[in-house]
């Protein structure tokens, strides 16, 4: 199935190292940059009902870490890299389209 284009957001609206929430529908999702990569993942940790856009974002890393218990999750596969999570977030395709941050999601 094709997917569908969502465009969101300027890049130059969220700060190099931070996250920002979004909804598309029943998704929610953490749009997390780091420089100037952008990344997309679920936005609540796999561990707890937890916001992972309020986490803190390790740039060196290439992960987030929810505020609640300290789970830290890889940004490109939504794989946890610590306890206490144990399984992974979704990741969704997110690309920086005319400088407008867009996301992919499947149809």
């Amino acid at each position: 199935m094709p997917a569908t284009e969502h465009e969101l957001f300027p890049l130059d609206e969220i700060s190099p190292d931070t996250a920002r929430r979004v909804e598309i529908g029943e998704h929610e999702i953490a749009i997390v940059r780091t420089g100037d990569k952008v990344y997309a993942i679920g936005d609540t940790c796999s561990h707890a009902d937890v916001s992972l856009s309020l986490g803190w974002v390790d740039a060196e890393e290439c992960a987030i870490e929810c505020v609640q218990h300290g789970a830290l999750f890889d940004l490109a596969t939504g794989e946890p890299l610590c306890l206490p999570a144990t399984k992974p977030v979704p990741t969704y395709e997110v690309d920086v389209v005319d400088g407008m941050v867009t996301v992919f999601l499947e149809a």
